[in-house]
């Protein structure tokens, strides 16, 4: 099941549980807007090639849309629709006003050089630039886009409408970024696993745990995890895999993928295939990569206690189905890897304000953002007899209609 129909079969549940009315619900699944636009560039040796841009505004009835931009060569539509309908329920989970959005270029990022990126930037972002706003949609960082990506469309998008900061998050700090905005998303997955494990009497320096994905977010998560105690016993990227029942040296593992570029070789593990992170004997299992990895061809195997969605829809349904009936304990993807837009979050606040925030606060901060919406999850379990998964999604299908009701939506 792609992305796409995992994602509305999550709201169609949800939207039955709270039995919305079928006027309502089909209104929330259909997209605000939808833009596709050319985007055709000289390239350094003169000749021109064209691109395709879009993106997809989900819905705005709590506030400004909200979304990343990727730019990838299999960029796939009904891949984005359901990322930007999942960012509607994700910044309704973490209770900031914003709405849903992505969007992106299919181009391969790794065929163009600097001064070609910075032109598509650019030219998409003259293609779009009435159709974004500080109040109307923010656009952010996201797969084979970065802080300098950001800085290009700020500085496009200003010649239009003036200096506006806050019209992208995830910019580089020197153009008003937040402090504490690249590890934002891996800390928010280690407040999201601390506050689930409380709820069960246990803490991270108690038990291990595996990491499929070592680029920022898994990166991260392992060096907190080990920071506060936890054993890091595998760990896999696109370049293969290592373990250690003793636990892992995070940060010289950081300084070996630093130095070659891989896990290969790191003398503190063991070489594993990675396809069998997933099913590693661990306590916790932390997808950070891609979607779909836990399918129902390996979800009998998998062998940990609690899973944590590090990444967009990692778990597909039929998997999700054979872990719960296991017994595992799923924290869903629109509350687990929420810290990233929540800290996006606090970046526009800082912009709109013209106050930057010490890296203290941005943590303080998110760390209280990401409890309060575990417990409110948890009072969603508890008043609808749900699953956690469940419990996401009712809290913020729930938040959206209701907001989309007040402002009048019958009128």
């Amino acid at each position: 099941m792609n992305a796409l129909s995992a994602t509305n079969r999550n709201f169609r549940q949800a939207a039955r549980i709270l039995g919305l009315d079928s006027k309502i619900e089909k209104s929330l699944l259909i997209p605000f807007r939808e833009i596709k636009v050319e985007c055709t560039i000289p390239k350094d040796d003169g000749t021109l090639v064209s691109y395709v841009g879009f993106r997809v505004q989900h819905d705005n009835a709590r506030g400004p849309m909200k979304g990343g931009i990727r730019y990838h060569p299999e960029v796939d539509p009904d891949e984005v629709n359901a990322l930007a309908q999942l960012m509607t329920w994700k910044t309704a989970v973490a209770d900031i006003p914003y709405g849903g959005a992505k969007g992106g270029i299919g181009c391969n990022p790794k065929d163009l050089s600097k001064s070609e990126l910075e032109r598509l930037t650019r030219v998409f972002t003259q293609k779009i630039h009435d159709l974004i706003g500080v109040n109307t949609d923010v656009p952010a960082p996201d797969m084979g886009t970065n802080a300098q990506t950001m800085a290009w469309i700020l500085d496009e998008y200003s010649k239009f409408h003036g200096h506006s900061p806050a019209i992208v998050t995830g910019k580089p700090i020197d153009l008003g970024g937040s402090l504490g905005r690249e590890a934002a998303t891996g800390r928010g997955v280690v407040y999201a696993t601390e506050a689930l494990l409380a709820e069960h009497g246990k803490s991270i320096k108690d038990l291990t745990f595996s990491i499929q994905g070592f680029g920022n977010v898994g990166s991260w998560a392992a060096s907190l995890i080990h920071e506060k105690g936890g054993k890091v016993v595998a760990v896999s990227d696109i370049t293969g895999a290592v373990k250690n029942p003793n636990g892992l040296d995070i940060p010289s593992l950081l300084q070996h993928k630093e130095t070659t570029g891989t896990l290969i070789d790191f003398n503190g593990g063991d070489a594993m295939d990675s396809n069998e992170l997933l099913t590693h004997e661990c306590d916790v299992l932390i997808p950070c990569a891609l979607g779909g990895v836990l399918n129902r061809e390996n979800a009998e195997n998998v062998r940990a206690k609690y899973i944590i969605e590090a990444a967009n829809h990692p778990t597909d349904p039929e998997a999700d189905e054979i872990l719960s009936k296991k017994g595992v304990i799923i924290l869903p993807d629109i509350y687990a890897n929420s810290g990233g837009v929540t800290v996006s979050y606090f970046e526009w606040v800082q912009n709109i304000q013209g106050f930057m925030w010490d890296e203290e606060k941005v943590n303080r901060e998110l760390k209280r953002y990401m409890t309060k919406a575990f417990h409110n999850i948890k009072n969603m379990c508890q008043s609808h007899d749900c699953n956690l998964r469940m419990g996401a999604f009712t809290l913020g299908v729930n938040r959206v209609a209701r907001a989309t009701l007040l402002r009048g939506w019958e009128a």
